[in-house]
């Protein structure tokens, strides 16, 4: 039991060996696919498998999972208004509200908390499911994105690094921490918008000092929203007349950075050494429990087609959960390790 709890911890020494691992480990692979060259695949053509496990060799790898109870510490990088602010804290504190232990709190289904109970079918060699608790922690802002408006994939490190040794007020080093570095649209990430809207890895002490699982999501609302806000904005080949869904809370990049954020908190939650959940053989390039979804928000999903969505009478925008203080969310459905197919609690068949 101490050996598993020192793993849930992510003790230093059971990850040494993995600071050497490359940077390239990606959780997100953006709508819609691309091939080797970069070019977009065919619609179709992607990774959305709502059908058997024959096609998906989900595997576990003998990684810890984010067991003990998770922390959020969101990173403000770059000006955030504060309705932007709000909106993503109502959905971080969605996932596991007051009350949520046993039901989703008074929140009408269906609900973020039912959302992350699919997420919480993983387990590690104890048998230990990913938890169930999942807190809005203290945040960092650094609204003069003191390392420029352009970053690389280590940079987002080092921004992790500033929040928990600033001078004034530091994130604190949370053992069951998850550092969630969220840029501003004048922000310019590696690879953003070209092949990642977000990803997830863990620090290395060398750059941070310690070892603690992180995620960066970007605001695509002025560079690429018909790439990483999907369905809020489609890309022009898409034939049809096919007109863009309204996001529910009224912002296309915050609306759309949501449903990344919980793509990234999936995984990072199932696979935050990249030695647990994931398909395919190199751990470096993993097709982790979201990636299996892209693209799928409600049943009949797949290709270029959303699935059934909920829509708001008030306001007509579509959504799939509901969240705190009346707030709606679409977020995309992971892959149900019970049922070996992408389930959401918007299903029409549960």
């Amino acid at each position: 039991m101490a050996m598993a709890m020192a793993m849930h911890r992510f003790s230093l020494c059971c990850v040494v060996l993995l600071v050497l691992a490359p940077l390239a480990a990606v959780a997100w692979r953006p709508w819609p696919p691309r091939n080797g060259s970069g070019e977009v695949e065919g619609i179709g053509a992607s990774k959305k498998f709502e059908g058997s496990s024959d096609f998906v060799k989900l595997q576990y790898h003998m990684g810890p999972v984010l067991a003990a109870d998770i922390t959020v510490h969101p990173i403000w990088y770059g000006r955030w208004p504060a309705e932007q602010k709000r909106t993503i804290r109502a959905f971080l504190r969605s996932l596991s509200p007051p009350g949520s232990a046993s039901g989703d709190g008074g929140i009408p289904s269906p609900s973020v908390a039912a959302w992350w109970r699919t997420v919480r079918l993983y387990t590690d060699q104890t048998s230990a499911n990913v938890s169930g608790v999942v807190r809005l922690g203290r945040e960092k802002c650094d609204a003069r994105a003191s390392r420029g408006g352009r970053l690389t994939r280590l940079d987002i490190q080092s921004v992790v690094r500033d929040a928990v040794t600033a001078r004034t007020r530091p994130l604190p080093v949370d053992s069951s921490g998850v550092y969630l570095v969220l840029t501003s649209p004048e922000v310019v990430v590696e690879n953003f918008c070209g092949q990642v809207c977000g990803f997830h890895y863990f620090t290395f002490p060398s750059v941070v000092g310690y070892t603690l699982p992180y995620a960066w999501v970007g605001n695509s609302a002025a560079r690429c929203p018909e790439v990483c806000a999907y369905p809020f904005a489609i890309p022009s080949y898409v034939g049809g007349g096919r007109r863009a869904e309204a996001p529910p809370n009224g912002d296309v990049g915050v609306d759309g950075m949501v449903s990344v954020i919980a793509h990234e908190l999936a995984e990072l939650a199932s696979n935050p050494l990249a030695n647990a959940w994931y398909a395919g053989e190199d751990p470096s390039f993993p097709t982790e429990i979201a990636d299996l979804c892209e693209g799928i928000y409600g049943t009949g999903g797949g290709g270029a087609y959303t699935g059934q969505l909920l829509t708001d009478g008030r306001s007509g925008a579509s959504y799939n959960v509901n969240g705190v203080g009346g707030r709606k969310f679409l977020v995309q459905w992971v892959w149900n390790p019970i049922l070996s197919y992408c389930s959401g609690p918007n299903a029409l068949d549960q």
